[in-house]
């Protein structure tokens, strides 16, 4: 397993066990933006809880899983974005209008675009999930 991209990693390994029906999944490494991602979907209903786990080696995130994702990725590369192109990422990621949320990390923190909208800020753009 190469380490080029560990958010696509996690994003991935929770793909691949919601798919198996599994309740819960443990990524490695974990660092700061898959915290961030990983409490974005939380907030979003996506998933039911996360907790950190120091091994010592880089750590470890069990997430617990909910059965409410279909598909999540990473969006490669991360485009920088500004707020008149959200509706561009959202038919090229979004299965339809209204359905998923693209994860954007922006100045004041990783949200989902449509509270990236609604504050009028920029960013780039972090991953999907419908």
């Amino acid at each position: 397993m190469t380490l080029s991209d560990p958010l696509a990693n996690a994003l991935t390994a929770v793909t691949n066990a919601e798919a198996r029906s599994k309740d819960s999944v443990v990524v490695r490494p974990a660092s700061t933006i898959i915290k961030n991602v990983l409490k974005v979907l939380k907030d979003e209903a996506y998933i039911t809880d996360f907790e950190l786990i120091d091994d010592r080696r880089g750590g470890l995130i069990r997430i617990q899983l909910k059965g409410a994702i279909n598909r999540t990725g990473a969006i490669k590369p991360r485009y920088s974005i500004k707020i008149d192109e959200f509706e561009r990422f959202e038919k090229r990621y979004l299965p339809a209008k209204g359905f998923g949320r693209i994860i954007v990390s922006t100045p004041q923190g990783v949200m989902t675009h449509l509270e990236s909208k609604k504050k009028a800020l920029g960013g780039v753009l972090l991953a999907y999930v419908y």
